[in-house]
This record gives structure tokens, sequence and C-alpha cells, in this order.
């Protein structure tokens, strides 16, 4: 059952992801409409253009970026339409070294890909409150059901 607020939702998949994934259509499946543009792997600039354009277009309520579309979140202009951040990869892609107020941040201490003490970091250079990342998950992926309802609920109360 989809929850009382519907949410438009720009998803920002990973690198080497797909946009049709488990993680958007989980949110699809929860009801809400998910704007997911595919961005290329190599081209960094690129994706972050047409993640901005498709911002433009949608007017999303929530912005959900997973791993290297985390990062391309971050370096994208979106005012203040809320972050939700999952494993973000910014210290590898990009250069926006800090997170708008509002983020939320979804990692695993697990994570074999981008170290948890990265997003540690980002909450720090940003000024989020500590209860702005929410340890989750048993990987990088984050697709288990515990983290897909943390990241509905997140994109809810966006």
């Amino acid at each position: 059952m989809a929850g009382p607020n519907l949410v438009k939702i720009l998803f920002l998949h990973g690198w080497q992801s797909i946009p049709g994934g488990v993680k958007p259509t989980f949110l699809v499946e929860s009801g809400h409409t998910v704007f997911k543009p595919k961005l290329p792997d190599e081209d960094f600039p690129e994706a972050v253009r047409i993640a901005q354009a498709e911002f433009d277009r949608h007017k999303p309520d929530v912005i959900v970026g997973s791993s290297r579309g985390g990062a391309v979140a971050m370096n994208m202009s979106s005012g203040d339409v809320k972050l939700v951040l999952l494993c973000p990869a910014w210290k590898k892609f990009g250069t926006t070294q800090t997170a708008k107020l509002g983020t939320t941040i979804l990692h695993s201490r697990a994570d074999d890909v981008v170290a948890f003490a990265d997003s540690e970091e980002l909450v720090r250079n940003s000024s989020l409150p500590h209860s702005a990342l929410i340890e989750i998950g048993a990987d990088h992926r984050l697709a288990g059901t515990d983290s897909l309802q943390a990241m509905l609920r997140a994109c809810e109360n966006a």
C-alpha cells in the first residue's frame, strides 16, 4: 500500500547499475512516481547534466542517489529539494564535499565499495546532525528489506 503522501522521486542509479533496479522498483511498487534516467558510467559531467535536465523537467519532491548517483545528486542544483543518499561515492566522483541541510544518508558499515567513514566525514563536513546518517544494510547494495523500508521512509518524510 502506498503511504499517505505520494512522492515524486528522481532516482539516480550507481556506477554500472541500471535505472530499473531493485530500489527504484520498490519505490514504484510503494505507489510513488519515480523518474530514473540512464546515466553514463564514464562521463560524470554528462551524468550531472542529464540528472539536472530530468530534475528541471519533472520537479521532483526528493532526489535519491545511490553510490555514484549520490555524488551526481550532490553536484546538481536542486534548491531546497531533499536528498536521500545511499552509500554516496562523493569522494570518488564530482567536486562537491558537502551535502545540503535536510539530507538523509543511508549506509552500511559493512560496505566494501564506499567506506562508511566517508559518510561520517560527509555528515561532519556538512554540519548535518548525527541522526542524518542511518546505519543500515549488510553491504553496498542496500537491497535488503530493512534498507528498502528505510529508503522509503526517508523519501516519504523528505
